[in-house]
């Protein structure tokens, strides 16, 4: 675990699942069906979890959305699926809880965006729903969008600016309208009767420095947790590159208490990878592991052959497919580092470093591969069978050190295995 220090915070339980207070950083994500598409939205949902989502987020924008809200949680709950369902409500959330009590009771959490209440009653229609909440005894995540930030307020500091002797720029403005929304929502929540501990904050941009400079204005004001996530942030290597700069400098500070990555996803493309990609931000920084990291190197000259590659790709999805067992059966084997390496050059030095780890020749070296356990030459394998005989190996380690029979063999012994 890292040794970041993390702000200190209200703990929030939503559903079961703690979040602030020292706890975890949680990992979430939103569904992409139509909510009223039970099934579709049951099976995204479960697809989400099964990939290590511990939160996941629907939209409830019409009254269809809101009567099958109950269904998808009780099919959810058939099928073993605990994670909290949380609602996301833009516009007309204080109608539909009020139409759909059975909404309302069902959901782990809901969402409000108090740029989207509502413009002659927002402060009303925002009550609302929290009233809602407090009946129901369910926490709320305050969430503030600069691309629908509450236009009076962000009007009258624009106009308070302007009456400055040195008026300071559109962006620094806009970020105070941002952690001001927030801030005035949470105190509004509270005087309508929601407890301290049962708020969340975000103020979500789609530019990696002011989502910075947002956050570290909004974090030092309260002791509410904070939720974390670079909106819109695109498709692709975009996505990926822009969130994980953003929200890499703000973990890294203590700023975070869960997190989401909101990657466009390819038409029909996998909307578990915002989950992934999430938890490799987390186990980059060494704040929380999720399953073990394969260590490679990106090839030179001296590694023309693509074997090498190949064997690191098959490694990496033979561990993904084994997880959902190795979880329940093997705790702690998230914490495992195996190194697949190209050639000489630092395949041993970074084999030595890793749990398990096995050093390819590169071109024109001897064909012969070192294996490395817990840093000391274990065997050297060779010929078409090398890549299942280090699976062999990698299971016998991994049963020996993280399985029943870890209590029989101290795990600093690599050749017990």
């Amino acid at each position: 675990m890292s040794a970041w220090k993390r702000r200190d915070t209200y703990t929030v339980d939503i559903g079961g699942v703690k979040v602030g207070g020292g706890h975890p950083v949680v990992v979430q994500s939103m569904t992409n069906t139509d909510t009223a598409d039970i099934a579709g939205t049951v099976t995204q949902v479960a697809e989400l979890a099964a990939a290590g989502s511990e939160i996941v987020r629907v939209t409830v924008n019409n009254d269809a959305a809101a009567a099958a809200v109950p269904e998808i949680v009780t099919r959810l709950r058939d099928q073993g699926v605990t994670t909290p369902i949380v609602g996301d409500f833009h516009y007309n959330g204080h109608l539909l809880l009020h139409r759909h009590p059975e909404c309302a009771r069902a959901l782990a959490k809901y969402r409000i965006n108090p740029g989207n209440v509502g413009t002659k009653r927002r402060d009303e229609n925002f009550q609302k729903i929290v009233a809602m909440a407090v009946d129901n005894g369910k926490p709320v995540r305050i969430g503030v969008n600069w691309g629908s930030l509450d236009q009076d307020l962000l009007t009258e500091l624009m106009d308070r600016n302007a009456a400055l002797p040195e008026p300071r720029g559109a962006k620094a403005v806009m970020r105070d309208a941002m952690v001001e929304s927030a801030m005035r929502s949470a105190e509004l929540a509270e005087a309508t009767g929601l407890p301290s501990d049962a708020i969340l904050l975000s103020a979500k941009v789609s530019e990696v420095p002011e989502l910075i400079h947002v956050y570290r204005q909004l974090a030092p004001l309260s002791r509410y947790p904070l939720h974390l996530g670079l909106t819109e942030a695109g498709m692709g290597t975009k996505g990926v590159v822009s969130t994980a700069a953003a929200l890499s400098v703000l973990l890294i500070e203590g700023i975070g208490d869960t997190i989401r990555v909101s990657l466009t996803p390819r038409p029909g493309g996998d909307r578990a990878e915002e989950v992934r990609v999430a938890q490799q931000i987390l186990q980059s920084l060494q704040i929380r592991n999720f399953e073990p990291q394969v260590i490679s190197c990106p090839g030179c000259g001296r590694t023309t052959s693509t074997f090498f590659q190949e064997m690191a790709e098959d490694i990496q999805g033979f561990i993904r497919d084994q997880m959902p067992i190795w979880r329940e059966t093997h705790p702690g084997v998230e914490e495992l580092q195996v190194a697949v390496m190209g050639c000489v050059v630092n395949g041993p030095g970074e084999s030595k470093h890793a749990h398990l780890g096995i050093s390819l020749p590169g071109t024109f070296e001897e064909p012969k591969a070192p294996v490395y356990v817990d840093g000391e030459h274990y065997t050297t394998l060779k010929g078409e069978g090398l890549v299942g005989e280090f699976k062999e190996i990698l299971l016998n380690y991994i049963e020996r050190r993280y399985g029943e029979a870890k209590a029989e063999a101290p795990a600093s012994t690599p050749a017990s295995i």
